[in-house]
Order: C-alpha cells, then structure tokens, then sequence
C-alpha cells in the first residue's frame, strides 16, 4: 500500500447510571474503524462481574449481535474498547485488545494507541524478575508494570509506570469501579475527553464521544493522566509536558470531521493544500484530489490557485484495501479496481494533489491510469514532505529501504511515478498549516521520544 498503515483506536466510559455500554461502545469503535481494521475487542464492568469479547476482524464482524448480548450486564456502568491494527506484535488473536490481567488492583484491562520505544528491555527485565507474558505486544509490557504497583490506587500506579515508559502512546486503564486515561508527555497520539449527561467518555477521536452521545470537553494533555472518582473528572500531571504531537494526524489518519488539540483535522488539510500552492504553482486546468485522503488539501489547492476542482477520479467504495494482495501484478491490477479516472481529466493538464507517497507504486498507476484517460500533463503535489524515516510511535510506515524518498531524490520519484512535475509540502508549510509544535521524524529522522534499540516489529516475539 503506498500509504502509511493504519495505528489503533481507543475508547472509555464511566457512568453514575447503568447503560448500554456495550452497545455504545460498539457505536464508538465503528467511528474509529479507520484508525484499526485488524481486530476489535471490547470489556465491560457493573463493578462486580467484568466480560471481555474480542476477536480478528472488522468491528461489524467481531460484534454481532449475538456477541454484543453477551456483554450487555443489566447494571453495566464502565467499560472499554479498542480496534487494532499491528504496530508491535503480530495480528493474532492473543494480540487482541483490551488486554486483561488479574492483579492486585483486581481485575484489569488495557487499550492502547502507540508504541513504547523501549517496550524490549522492559520486557526482559520483567522476565528476569519472574513475569510471564501472554502476548507479543508491547501493551502487556505497561500491564505488567502496573500489576506490580498493586500498593498505589490505579491512577498512581500509571502515573508510577509512565516514569519507566518512553515513546508515544494514548493509554486507557480500567478496572471493576473506574477509568483512567493517560498521554504521553509529547502528546504523540491522541486522546479526547467528554462528558456524558451522568458520567465521562474517552476516545481516540471527537466523532467518537458524540457517537457515544458524549459532548467533548478537552484532550488529556502531554504527560497527564486523567480518572474518575466518585463521579468527578480528577487530574494528575504525571509527567512534564513537551508537546510534539503526530503531525500524520492531521495530513491523514484523523477523520476529516476531527478536533485534535484545538485544530481541526479538515481544516489544516486545507491550509496544506493552500500552502502547497504557494510553495509549487503548475500551470494546470483543473485540481483532482487522489480520493479520499488528497480531499481536503485539494480543496485548499485549488482555492489558492483559482483553478477548478474537479472529480476525475472515481473511487470504488467496494474494493477493499489495496495491500492484502499476494503478489505485486494483483495489488497493481488492485488498484485499478479501487481508482479510475473519469472523463474530466480528457485533454486536460491536471494538478493531482494527495497527501504523500510511501512506495511510490500506487502513485505510478494513478499517473498511468490518467494519461491513458487523455490528460495531457500531470503534475504530482503532495500535501506533506517526502517520507525518509519509518515510524516507531504507533504507525506503520514501512522500512526504510522501502520508503522510496529515503533512496531516490525527487527528481528521480518523479521519473519513477511518470509525472510531468512533483512537488511535496515543506515542513514549514506543514507546520504553518496545523498551527502547532508536531512530530516530523518520519520526514527529517528527529524522534522527540525515542528510538527503540531492536525497530523489528516482531521483536517482543523474539526470546
């Protein structure tokens, strides 16, 4: 896929009332489906009895109804849920979250969006202290941090746990009578709050919390950690804050309808599109946004430009996702299905505008497939810089010698993809178009919270 891959989504709730939690939640995880499409789990509480459904799949496929019955407890007030896609460990079922644990604190479940850099050596040495794992994620890591805290109140005991932590990461915590949700001191993934009319949500993404029927309130911030208790939103900041969120947040993970840290994803995805035009004109008749991630960053484009905006690719609703196939002819002959051109690029010069270029392929094919079409130039802008680095908080981006800006200049990208002209966003513009500090390492190599020592994916699967 010539995209970086999706990370996970999170989500929370506490309530003074029983409710359908389940249910809820099941609405919540289907606003964050983009952010995971691997596996789905959900636990619930009423403060005594705690179930847990999870499973590999869509969240329509995990939860049927028949699966959702078995979480709905009449008297269910708190619960959690997550939708994964694999940034360490496998895509197995063990994998699955919420992860659960008997402990000191009771029963406890873990959601997590993120990666900790130094998942590994806190692996080994829990397991020269004795610990056993059931998972290969570095999740069950943070888990085994806390059953050894079972002296402090769960809030303190996260807040304990955060201290031997590096990386990014967006946590939520849960045991028989409260939530706790926490952030890295970097804010590197997201995390939103929101107040339901007898208690609180948490979730990955605003849309998520007004599915639940929560009003946003405010995003956890850098390094604090956040709970409920007896009915109250209580506050910590465990760690100093050094905010340097996920810039890839807003240029393409985040919904378009999201709110993240006061900036609004579909809004900066138009300043992008602004800014790039200003950064790389084209003499052109006409803008096409690669659907649906180049959207917002085209709009900004042609507004900018004055040139029109035009739908000149169709994209099949149906296709399904471009990389599950084997072999590169069937992922080549893949795209095709999922994007063709339309009629409007016919004798047209046509600005193609997405949001970056990972492998380069599906990149190739959409230029071949417009020229075919009849466009007489395509000139490629990209909405972010060139991709040099892979990511090691929570996305998976591909090895370097996969990345194809990390071998090939932009010249030679262009000649790869057969465009007519390529220009990417600087990183200035993208820092001018979110309006805040953010996290570039993917683009310039400088990681704000750390490189793990063994990158490999499946690392914590190696003894």
């Amino acid at each position: 896929m010539d995209k970086p891959r999706e990370e996970c989504g999170v989500l929370g709730l506490w309530s003074e009332e029983p409710l359908d939690a389940a249910g809820l939640l099941h609405l919540g995880l289907l606003a964050l489906q983009h952010r995971g499409q691997e596996a789905a789990g959900i636990a619930v509480s009423d403060g005594k009895e705690f179930l847990v459904e999870k499973d590999l799949g869509l969240v329509n496929q995990v939860f049927t109804e028949e699966r959702l019955a078995r979480l709905r407890l009449g008297e269910a007030r708190l619960g959690l849920a997550h939708t994964r896609y694999s940034t360490t460990g496998s895509n197995l079922r063990f994998n699955a979250q919420p992860l659960t644990a008997r402990t000191a604190h009771g029963v406890l479940a873990i959601a997590h969006n993120g990666n900790f850099t130094n998942a590994k050596p806190l692996r080994d040495r829990l397991l020269k202290e004795g610990a056993t794992f059931q998972s290969t994620s570095d999740t069950e890591v943070m888990l085994l941090l806390l059953a050894r805290l079972g002296h402090l109140s769960l809030p303190e005991a996260a807040a304990e746990a955060m201290k031997a932590l590096e990386g990014g990461y967006s946590i939520l915590l849960m045991d028989r009578r409260t939530v706790v949700a926490l952030r890295d001191p970097h804010g590197v993934r997201p995390l939103a709050i929101g107040r339901l009319p007898k208690g609180y949500a948490f979730a990955s993404e605003p849309p998520a919390l007004e599915l639940m029927g929560a009003r946003y309130l405010r995003d956890v911030r850098p390094g604090e950690v956040v709970w409920v208790e007896e009915g109250e939103l209580k506050s910590l900041q465990a760690l100093s804050p050094n905010p340097a969120p996920c810039a890839f947040e807003w240029i393409y993970f985040a919904r378009p309808d999201s709110l993240l840290d006061g900036v609004e994803a579909y809004e900066a995805r138009v300043r992008m599109g602004m800014e790039l035009f200003r950064e790389a004109p084209a003499e052109a008749d006409m803008v096409v946004p690669v659907p649906d991630s180049g959207i917002g960053a085209a709009v900004g484009y042609a507004k900018a430009s004055g040139l029109p905006l035009e739908y000149g690719l169709y994209k099949n609703p149906y296709a399904g996702r471009t990389f599950i196939q084997p072999t590169q002819a069937l992922r080549d002959l893949k795209t095709r299905l999922k994007l063709s051109p339309t009629s409007a690029v016919q004798g047209k010069r046509v600005v193609l505008i997405d949001d970056s270029i990972v492998r380069g392929t599906t990149s190739r094919h959409i230029v071949a497939m417009l020229k075919e079409a009849g466009a007489r130039e395509v000139h490629f802008r990209v909405s972010s810089p060139p991709i040099r680095f892979p990511c090691y908080y929570g996305i998976d981006t591909a090895a370097r010698k996969e990345l194809i800006a990390a071998e090939k200049s932009v010249e030679e990208i262009r000649a790869f993809i057969g465009a007519d002209t390529l220009a990417f966003l600087s990183e200035e513009g993208v820092k001018r178009a979110i309006g805040g500090p953010v996290c570039l390492a993917c683009f310039n190599g400088r990681y704000p919270a750390g490189v793990p020592v063994e990158g490999e994916k499946l690392a914590l699967e190696i003894l």
